[in-house]
């Protein structure tokens, strides 16, 4: 996809701080950083995001974040480490191609994450957990 930034990075035609490729993804310094060592694994194949994925781009992908973050452990020592990503504009996402962040932590580094728990009833728990097994088992993935 033309306007697309991710597809510009793989196919060499917008410029990035590259530090890990394979014939299925690439890894690439995020130039927004947040913290140094920020890095973008993104697949190659141009798919929006998460619904697109079949399972061996699904387990490619992991496999370059698990690779990288090993990798930003070494070379930058955080304290800790946070893989996000992102489905939908509400989730945050801003650029439409799937990809991960491989985010490097240290304490009072700014990045927040709110997360109001809601604790709901057992009853909901296993109400939402049986309309995900019939959807499981409907298929279609």
């Amino acid at each position: 996809m033309e306007d697309c930034i991710f597809c510009q990075i793989v196919s060499g035609k917008a410029p990035a701080s590259v530090v890990y490729e394979d014939e299925a993804t690439i890894a690439f310094m995020d130039i927004g950083h947040v913290n140094p060592g920020h890095t973008i694994v993104a697949v190659k194949t141009h798919v929006p995001d998460i619904f697109g994925l079949d399972g061996d781009l699904a387990a490619a992908a992991f496999r370059t974040v698990a690779r990288v973050a090993r990798a930003v452990r070494r070379a930058f020592a955080p304290e800790g480490l946070t893989v996000l990503q992102a489905n939908g504009r509400a989730s945050w996402q801003t650029v439409f191609h799937f990809h991960f962040h491989v985010l490097p932590r240290h304490t009072d580094d700014g990045v927040g994450l709110t997360w109001p728990a809601k604790r709901p009833p057992r009853e909901e728990l296993e109400a939402n957990a049986a309309r995900i097994r019939q959807a499981l088992a409907a298929g279609g993935d």
